[in-house]
């Protein structure tokens, strides 16, 4: 799936890809059913899409462990997957029914800068 700049997933995508251009992948997921609502590869081998829907697994047994140690007060922010070459880093928006998916290299990025970039568009995709 492109992006069209037409919806806020889509603008979200545009805005993340202006702050971060050296990106890999990107994507907005619904985190309930796993689809994605817009995305974006400078990579051909990485499929955000396909990414997306094994992601949205990782939230929702994060989520159950949550649930099952009663961490009252508690919600993720972030889920940091670090590769030898690569940064997973899922962001979820405000209730958890989206998230953003993103991978850069992790040479050429700053983790903090790339965090706070995907927290400047929680208030568009809420």
């Amino acid at each position: 799936m492109a992006y069209s700049t037409n919806n806020s997933a889509g603008q979200a995508i545009q805005n993340i890809i202006d702050d971060l251009p050296q990106l890999l992948a990107i994507a907005i997921v619904d985190a309930q059913s796993g689809m994605a609502l817009a995305s974006h590869s400078n990579v051909p081998s990485l499929n955000p899409e396909t990414a997306a829907a094994y992601n949205t697994e990782v939230v929702k047994q994060k989520q159950k462990a949550m649930a099952a140690l009663k961490l009252q007060g508690e919600r993720i922010d972030d889920i940091l997957i670090t590769l030898t070459n690569q940064i997973h880093l899922i962001n979820l928006i405000g209730d958890g029914k989206k998230f953003i998916y993103l991978v850069v290299n992790s040479r050429d990025t700053n983790l903090a800068i790339a965090r706070d970039v995907l927290r400047q568009q929680s208030d568009l995709l809420k």
